[in-house]
């Protein structure tokens, strides 16, 4: 038996703070060592954090970098176990993604990044230039200090393995697992057992199961042992990077790490007999065949050994019986959760304040802080002395107490204000105070009326005209103006009290404003630019409306916070209008179209990158049981038009935690225009024309005796 016991760990990096980083990046290498590991392996970029975006223009970036690295090789750190750490590496005029493998004080080898991710939320074709150059390892002359430092001049540099005295073992970098042909393939054939993959990946909805799938599908097959190391948290931006540091061992998954938490640094170690991995590709015959004739791939020689013989005291790690995935209620608690925490963690602010209208939209939103709360007293409880020291500090406790409740937590950080005015109802006040109430916050309730009818009294006084709700007989300018005037005043009165609240109960600091609009209304524009969607952060603004109703009903249950039920079972209404006893604002009819219809429109825009005519083919397919051609492309018709008539708002929409696919996002998810021809002239009289063909099509259709049925029939209201 060749014994190997390997170390994998989720960190939770910080962009550009290179302090915090390093400490991690050691504690993470302690744990390993303290396990009894002699492979520890760290995420993509872990030295700068992934996050750095435009920062890795900057020479500071890779400057610091080399120092981080350089008091890892030149303290014990790396003593008797091998370590792979991610940052940029310049060589020549050209900026690498880099893998950097150390061992006993010196660099092994620098693998470059060969295929690089630049599609949704990734830019890292604009930062660093894949390597080119497979056939062999080129010598990089490191750093001057750095090469004085360690006594070494060059190092190997570019794409091999590493061919230790009893295994070979190799780098695969994040988006390398998932192109058509994958180095481990070719590597694998060259005998590497073990591969290492630094991942940079964040969360999305219903997303980690095709990772999974694909790390068993890289061993499975052809044999192995798959590290994958991943960050964990918020290192700065929209992405929430889900870990799940996990190692899975020819095809079967022995050990995984959690997809959200507050921890810093998790480690997650696994026991393996490579001679299981050798056993299994000799009994493959397509893969002696294949192996026979292979393309060399270049490797460093290490005169070291890293596995262990036979003993009865190591236990091997044995397939897990189940993998862990979470339900998208739960994804959408301890996602956006954690994601809370670190923003406010970092950003020096005492709390948040949220406009807590009753609705789904905010109620979704108090639910996760009120998580939130709850994760950080259970991390506490479990002995998290970063999470206790972040908490008291946050919270303002002293004399050595700290949170033990959930619901005392939330009242010294979390503020819930009920803006109210004559057309908001009762029963939303009520279920305001209600949940505020169950999650702790600490509430206010207050009337806008008084400051709608100042700046009105202002505008008569201008104008010598006072405008009138549509149900009153005022027209279609007067009612926005009049909805639009309520929403804009709650997002001044929202940002005054969070700066002014902590003044008010003798704290220092700020609270955060967070936005409550979902993906499915800024798709649509359903929002009023410079309203309560204008916030700090939003943590449900790349979530659709059915996934957050699914979500609230979970939460009920759940997280304990029972009037979120009542809440879900509301019809969603902006109760900007005046309620009468024949007319009751809806949010759906206003817009002319359901959220489920919304969220298929949006998958079809932007995941299967539709525009108006294919999206009408789609769902004519898709509908046709149910609608007709003509009523089809009305409906694609009414969504194109008020899509591309508020994409302007888009481009100011608060940053939001991503978590869908079709988020409209424009600042660096969806990239697109923000002024459009409404009208669609081509793209609409194209539909005209296939109407017209289908219509004549159905005629001859039905004068032959034959009924035209489409494919993949489904109710509009149920989506594809």
């Amino acid at each position: 038996m060749r014994l190997l016991k390997v170390a994998t760990c989720n960190l939770n990096q910080w962009a550009m703070e290179f302090d915090c980083n390093l400490k991690n990046i050691k504690e993470s290498i302690v744990r390993a060592k303290e396990a009894g590991a002699v492979i520890r392996l760290g995420p993509e970029l872990e030295i700068t954090g992934y996050g750095c975006e435009d920062h890795f223009l900057e020479l500071d970036t890779v400057s610091h970098a080399w120092e981080c690295l350089k008091e890892l090789l030149l303290g014990d750190w790396t003593d008797g176990i091998l370590c792979s750490f991610g940052m940029p590496v310049i060589k020549g005029s050209e900026r690498y993604n880099c893998q950097v493998i150390c061992m006993n004080r010196k660099i092994i080898m620098i693998r470059a990044k060969m295929w690089l991710a630049n599609d949704g939320n990734y830019r890292e074709l604009r930062w660093f230039t894949a390597w080119k150059q497979k056939d062999q390892l080129e010598e990089f002359q490191l750093p001057s200090d750095i090469s004085e430092a360690l006594l070494q001049k060059t190092v190997p540099f570019g794409y091999g393995f590493m061919q230790f005295l009893d295994t070979a073992v190799a780098a695969e970098i994040c988006e390398e697992l998932f192109t058509p042909i994958p180095p481990h393939t070719e590597l694998a054939l060259n005998g590497v057992e073990v591969f290492m993959n630094a991942s940079g990946s964040h969360h999305q909805l219903r997303k980690l199961d095709l990772r999974i799938h694909a790390f068993i599908g890289a061993t499975h097959t052809r044999g192995g042992v798959y590290m994958y190391s991943n960050h964990q948290g918020c290192d700065g931006g929209r992405l929430y990077y889900d870990g799940c540091a996990c190692v899975v061992v020819n095809g079967d998954v022995v050990a995984q790490g959690s997809q959200f938490s507050l921890k810093d640094v998790e480690v997650v170690i696994a026991q393996i007999d490579l001679d299981a991995v050798a056993s299994l590709r000799g009994s493959i015959s397509s893969f002696q065949e294949q192996a026979s004739c292979k393309r060399s791939v270049s490797s460093v020689d290490v005169p070291y050994k890293l596995c262990r013989p036979f003993n009865l005291k190591m236990s091997l790690s044995t397939p897990l019986k189940q993998v862990n995935y979470h339900s998208p209620e739960e994804e959408i608690a301890f996602g956006p959760g954690c994601w809370l925490w670190d923003y406010l963690r970092r950003s020096g602010a005492s709390g948040f304040l949220l406009p807590l209208s009753g609705g789904a939209d905010s109620s979704s939103v108090a639910g996760i802080v009120g998580c939130m709360c709850q994760l950080v007293v259970k991390e506490i409880a479990n002995g998290d002395e970063q999470v206790k020291a972040d908490a008291v500090r946050i919270g303002h406790y002293t004399n050595g107490q700290f949170p033990t409740d959930s619901k005392e937590f939330a009242k010294r950080i979390f503020y819930t204000v009920f803006m109210g005015s004559e057309n908001s109802s009762d029963a939303t006040r009520g279920r305001a105070k209600l949940l505020a109430d169950e999650i702790g916050s600490w509430h206010l309730d207050v009337s806008i009326d008084s400051v709608v009818s100042a700046f009105l009294s202002l505008f008569q006084t201008l104008t010598g005209k006072r405008p009138r709700y549509k149900v009153d007989g005022g027209t279609n300018i007067e009612n926005l103006g009049l909805q639009n005037i309520q929403a804009r005043i709650r997002m001044v009165l929202a940002f005054m009290l969070a700066s002014l609240l902590p003044w008010v109960h003798s704290k220092p600091g700020f609270y955060l404003v967070l936005g409550s609009s979902n993906v499915d209304e800024g798709l649509r524009g359903y929002l009023t630019k410079y309203d309560c969607s204008s916030a700090d952060i939003n943590p449900i603004g790349s979530i659709s409306k059915q996934d957050l109703r699914m979500f609230l009903k979970w939460a009920a249950v759940h997280l304990g916070f029972s009037s979120l039920a009542e809440i879900e079972a509301a019809p969603p209404t902006a109760e900007l209008e005046p309620i009468r006893s024949d007319y009751s604002q809806l949010d759906e009819v206003d817009m002319g179209m359901t959220y489920e219809e919304l969220s298929v429109y949006g998958r079809l825009r932007k995941i299967f990158r539709c525009g108006p005519v294919s999206m009408f083919k789609n769902l004519c397919f898709g509908w046709g049981s149910k609608l007709s051609p003509s009523e089809v492309a009305d409906k694609v018709k009414h969504f194109f038009k008020y899509y591309s008539i508020n994409r302007h708002k888009m481009t100011v929409l608060t940053p939001s935690y991503h978590a869908e696919s079709y988020s409209p996002e424009d600042n660096r998810f969806d990239l697109r225009q923000f002024l459009y021809n409404s009208r669609w002239p081509y793209q609409f009289r194209k539909i005209d024309e296939l109407v017209s063909e289908l219509s004549v099509d159905k005629d001859a259709s039905t004068s032959n005796g034959v009924g035209i049925v489409a494919a993949g029939s489904a109710d509009p209201k149920a989506g594809l």
